[in-house]
């Protein structure tokens, strides 16, 4: 019997990734992560990176094409197929970011985690997956963790889409405002308290935590709008703001660039 297709699977199937960071808003997203990346990368001598839940490698690919070692690992065949067709060094392999059992521990220098935690919807599927980046990673090395956070999706989905009422109903919002999503929304949503409990549980310490794309995807049309050279500035003034504890959490995703210590 064929194995049945999981709503992910059913998703990416039909969702461009790369198209999304060839977009504005995802160029800023993508061009502020690839400064962390480049930055952390400086650390080591010949890194080892793995990107695990690589997607069709549109980080993979650009920094195999720098000269980096890299190892991607992605669910999703056809994401798989996507990145396998670029012709990269990249070394790619189907496989699951809560049991890495292909590789061996304290394999990589760099650790990118950047599409799993988006669809794992239970605090202990998150653990796994963390636990097994922090297991593959070597001690002293890096491991960068991508999130989607819980304010967008309240002001962008509750409130501008006027789904407020039926969220509250239907439970997909607490009292307090946090979004809680089930497998079939695809996409869980978490705030900055819910990271850090997962750094606790799993023993990673945090180098530092950014929102890669700011206000950029409250406001597309006006990027889309802009000139270069206004275009060019604001992604100077994204890098700029980033890092800014007052609005780390209010942006679409974090980057939590942690350290494996042992």
């Amino acid at each position: 019997m064929a194995k049945q297709m999981t709503e992910i699977e059913k998703y990416y199937n039909k969702f461009n990734e790369d198209k999304r960071l060839l977009s504005r808003h995802g160029q800023v997203e993508f061009i502020t992560t690839m400064n962390y990346i480049h930055s952390v990368l400086k650390e080591y001598d010949a890194p080892k990176i793995i990107d695990i839940g690589a997607g069709t490698g549109r980080y993979s690919v650009a920094l195999a094409d720098e000269g980096y070692d890299v190892t991607a690992v992605e669910l999703v065949k056809y994401n798989l197929g996507i990145l396998k067709k670029k012709e990269s060094s990249v070394k790619a392999y189907q496989g699951n970011a809560m049991n890495l059992k292909r590789f061996e521990s304290e394999s990589f220098d760099v650790t990118l985690l950047f599409g799993p935690m988006y669809h794992l919807f239970s605090f202990d599927d998150k653990v796994k997956a963390l636990s097994e980046a922090k297991r593959v990673t070597k001690p002293g090395g890096t491991i960068m963790v991508a999130y989607c956070m819980n304010e967008y999706c309240v002001l962008m989905y509750a409130f501008k889409e006027n789904k407020l009422r039926e969220c509250l109903e239907n439970g997909r919002l607490t009292k307090d405002y946090h979004s809680v999503s089930e497998e079939k929304d695809l996409y869980d949503y978490v705030r900055l308290e819910d990271i850090d409990r997962l750094n606790e549980a799993v023993g990673l310490s945090r180098v530092k935590i950014i929102s890669p794309d700011g206000p950029t995807d409250y406001m597309r049309p006006v990027i889309n709008a802009m000139d270069e050279e206004t275009f060019s500035e604001y992604v100077k003034y994204n890098l700029s703001i980033c890092e800014r504890k007052e609005l780390v959490g209010a942006g679409a995703h974090t980057v939590d660039i942690l350290r494996r210590r042992d």
